[in-house]
């Protein structure tokens, strides 16, 4: 998907003493987030499960690195994802989706955390780790699904698990280092032609798949969201109040690149404490 671009390898190391780190993961535990925007106020908790993303999001907030940034694409039904850090001053007609800092953060999906109605979840790139941008974020719309739609997204999302067991088999090593020589050189056409083959090799591939929990089917078919995206992208949060705020940016006019038409904008990012 274009909206999951950026594909860049750096480590991102926070250095502090254990007490320290101790005693600010405790009071970042208990922070939320409010995204005043153009539209209206989004509240923001963040999972404790998903303490790397967590961590990084205050960190960004606190920083003042989400003010200004627009809900640079946006599909109703869908998700509306902002974070692009060259959305500040982007004008009309500018193309987006591919500015944050220069790092990544390690994937952190956990099986109990999935694509609900209202959910913060990390964009990233075709990344084979599945790192997740270090800015750019989208929180989920969705829609309603049935039983039969929701076996249809259940392929879906196992057929993007062989691609990702496929590269981390190995016997597929050779190829997995190719991808992040790639990646590394940003030499964006072999990349292309080693991951379309992996992908293609990944139609065949064995492996134990995974099956949409019947409590999730249950939200899914009630409260509604995206399942297709669950287990291949990180959820680290969820919308506390405003999810009429997420359902008007989701229904603005948007154009062939799904920017909206007006600008949408995040005036502030700041941190609440519970």
């Amino acid at each position: 998907m274009k909206y999951l671009t950026y594909l860049t390898i750096t480590l991102f190391v926070v250095a502090c003493s254990p007490n320290k780190k101790q005693e600010e993961s405790k009071s970042e535990s208990l922070a939320q987030v409010k995204l005043i925007t153009t539209k209206g106020d989004i509240l923001l908790k963040l999972y404790d499960e998903t303490p790397q993303h967590r961590d990084n999001f205050i960190k960004i907030v606190t920083d003042g690195v989400l003010d200004s940034v627009l809900f640079h694409r946006v599909i109703e039904n869908f998700m509306i994802q902002g974070g692009d850090i060259d959305s500040k001053t982007a004008q009309q007609g500018d193309t987006l989706g591919n500015g944050d800092l220069p790092y990544t953060i390690s994937a952190e999906i956990t099986p109990t955390l999935f694509h609900k109605k209202g959910v913060l979840a990390a964009a990233r790139g075709g990344h084979p780790d599945r790192v997740s941008s270090s800015t750019q974020f989208y929180i989920v719309q969705g829609k309603v699904f049935t039983d039969s739609l929701l076996n249809k997204a259940e392929t879906r999302i196992n057929g993007w698990l062989a691609e990702y067991y496929i590269k981390h088999d190995s016997a597929y090593a050779e190829q997995l280092d190719s991808l992040i020589v790639a990646i590394e050189a940003e030499d964006w056409d072999t990349f292309g032609r080693i991951n379309q083959r992996m992908n293609e090799l990944a139609k065949d591939y064995r492996f134990e798949p995974y099956s949409i929990p019947d409590s999730h089917r249950e939200v899914y078919k009630t409260i509604g969201g995206t399942p297709h995206l669950d287990q291949n992208y990180t959820v680290f949060g969820e919308v506390v109040s405003g999810l009429a705020v997420v359902d008007s940016i989701a229904a603005v006019e948007t154009n062939q690149l799904d920017r909206p038409v007006n600008d949408v904008r995040i005036l502030k990012a700041e941190i609440v404490k519970e």
